[in-house]
């Protein structure tokens, strides 16, 4: 999605989001990532400063945080746009890699609970892939089933194949946004859509399991302002 994004060309217009809107973006983020809260998300995008729309093509979407450069304080220094999150037509509100290196924990399935319990840490959904499949996400290649399902990775646990033998597992829908860890790496390496439920990648073991839409290095990636 953003593997060729150049900000200077291709972006084409930018508006303040509206208090509604604002709102439907926080809720949806709440909905895609339970495990953030409604007062961790008011503080993250609080209604003052709102957040700067960017439209990217017909069906693509920015959405920046304004925040004044480092040092400056002065009001006639404009405001750089920091992208945080984007959107694709109707799909889920992904985070951008550099949110979720600021505000999130590190790679949970790396990290003892202990230290990612913190009011101050935003827990995204995310999966985790084995070794062999970061080259191929670094160049902007999508996640096949078996980089989820070999060892070294990791999804939520289906319902019906709870880890632990409960039925207290939830999985994941097709559809549904993750931050996405590799194995032995704390920071996450790329931001994508479930194409299949992890019931289906699991029991079909083959294919597209997750598109990628932003992974480092991409055009987003090396994008800190949009003005």
């Amino acid at each position: 999605m953003f593997k060729r994004f150049d900000p200077s060309s291709d972006v084409s217009t930018s508006t303040q989001v509206k208090a509604s809107v604002q709102r439907s973006l926080k809720a949806q983020i709440i909905k895609s990532n339970p495990q953030i809260t409604d007062n961790q998300i008011d503080e993250l995008l609080p209604k003052k400063p709102p957040l700067v729309q960017f439209k990217v093509g017909p069906h693509l979407m920015i959405y920046c945080k304004q925040t004044m450069p480092d040092g400056e304080k002065d009001d006639h220094v404009l405001p750089e746009n920091e992208p945080w999150f984007f959107q694709s037509r109707s799909g889920p509100v992904l985070p951008t890699l550099k949110l979720v290196y600021s505000y999130s924990a590190t790679n949970p399935t790396t990290t003892e609970d202990d230290d990612i319990d913190n009011d101050s840490v935003l827990k995204f959904t995310s999966v985790t892939v084995d070794k062999g499949a970061i080259p191929f996400i670094l160049g902007g290649a999508h996640i096949m089933c078996p980089g989820l399902t070999n060892p070294g990775g990791y999804m939520p646990p289906d319902r019906e194949s709870s880890e632990d033998g409960d039925e207290g597992g939830d999985g994941l829908n097709k559809g549904d946004g993750v931050v996405i860890y590799a194995q032995g790496k704390e920071l996450a390496i790329a931001v994508g859509v479930m194409k299949l439920s992890s019931s289906q990648v699991r029991s079909k073991n083959k294919g597209v399991g997750i598109e990628v839409s932003h992974f480092i290095g991409d055009g987003l990636y090396q994008t800190n302002d949009l003005s």
